[in-house]
């Protein structure tokens, strides 16, 4: 089972999610069986917030100067999903996915899952520094957004 906590410092994320928590929820409970770790308890957190303090993160922490849509912070290297894991913190960028600005909901939404997807194989691990590695993580990626979105639209 997973757990998200789910926290935001941006004010336009309530225009286009009204019940975060429960959003990230049932995206979680629509991964595929591998990715539920149904006999454990995995937690993560997810702070919903904007270019500004995602530079700032991206500055400190990466020492790339400038916005990101999305910054992952596992907890370990090598995340072994014990019985009780804390796999790590995820933040990702309204200004990065409200654009344009008048995309429908729907789309929006669906960005939001696709990058929130993208965070989470980072908690676990996957990266794209290197081809072969990017292609493992992008069939993943694509293959827990086709159940996803199965389940939930």
């Amino acid at each position: 089972m997973i757990n998200v906590d789910v926290f935001s410092d941006e004010r336009g994320w309530s225009s286009k999610l009204k019940k975060k928590q429960i959003f990230f929820n049932e995206v979680c409970k629509a991964f595929p069986k591998r990715y539920k770790f149904s006999k454990k308890k995995v937690s993560l957190s997810i702070l919903l917030s904007n270019n500004k303090k995602i530079k700032k993160l991206n500055k400190n922490f990466r020492n790339k100067n400038k916005p990101t849509d999305i910054l992952s912070f596992p907890t370990s290297e090598k995340n072994k999903i014990k019985k009780k894991t804390y796999i790590g913190d995820i933040i990702i960028s309204y200004d990065f996915l409200n654009k344009p600005k008048m995309q429908k909901i729907e789309i929006f939404r669906e960005k939001l899952i696709k990058i929130f997807i993208h965070g989470f194989l980072h908690l676990l691990n996957f990266d794209h520094k290197k081809d072969i590695d990017y292609k493992k993580m992008l069939k993943e990626e694509k293959r827990i957004f086709k159940s996803v979105i199965s389940k939930i639209n």
